[in-house]
């Protein structure tokens, strides 16, 4: 009988904090709106954080255009095409992100078109953005673990707290650029700060 495949390294990444910059502050920044600051590293209750800024996005009559013109200006953070490429040679990537896929078509193609696993957003003829969909609750998680169904060994690194269930689901989870209140609330996780520091700790585990 043929023995079981060794597991293959599959690596899951944030998105907004870790290859680009939070889009939410970008806007805010380009708006002048600074209730637009907040993010999952300030709300850990998603649906809350959510709700908050679709409302403030009624009352100042941001639409989905103005947004788009935030984001077309935006570009990856520094240092993250070359991080992608390299980690994209070392083992299979795929992006679990909050964000939406209105959004984020003008990072992914700078990126070259890296795999994402996200949300959409619910949309008027007008622009105006009324609701946002869910792909699955909790999806960052169910994520991993249906990778890990599937004989893959999984490292993750993220920055949130909505990135906290795939890093505890993850073989290996990784903090990068975190806050130091979420550090000092899960000290479990290693924490990188630079690029050079996150394929380090990823290559203890991918070399493996």
């Amino acid at each position: 009988m043929q023995q079981d495949n060794p597991q293959m390294k599959i690596t899951c990444l944030d998105f907004e904090g870790v290859l680009i910059p939070e889009i939410w502050i970008g806007l805010a920044e380009r708006t002048g709106i600074e209730e637009l600051r907040l993010t999952t590293r300030d709300i850990a209750d998603y649906d809350e954080l959510m709700r908050y800024r679709l409302k403030i996005c009624d009352e100042k009559n941001l639409r989905i255009q103005d947004i788009h013109a935030v984001v077309d200006q935006m570009d990856p953070l520094d240092g993250a095409i070359d991080f992608l490429h390299w980690l994209r040679t070392e083992s299979e990537v795929i992006i679990l992100s909050d964000t939406f896929r209105e959004f984020v078509s003008p990072l992914l193609n700078k990126l070259n078109q890296p795999t994402i696993f996200c949300h959409t957003l619910k949309i008027d003829q007008a622009g105006k953005i009324t609701d946002y969909l869910l792909r699955q609750q909790d999806q960052k998680r169910r994520a991993v673990n249906a990778l890990r169904d599937l004989n893959f060994q999984v490292l993750a690194a993220g920055d949130s707290y909505n990135d906290i269930s795939m890093l505890q689901s993850a073989h290996h989870g990784i903090f990068f650029r975190p806050t130091q209140k979420i550090t000092e609330e899960y000290p479990s996780f290693p924490v990188t700060h630079q690029y050079a520091e996150l394929k380090l700790e990823l290559l203890k585990h991918l070399n493996g």
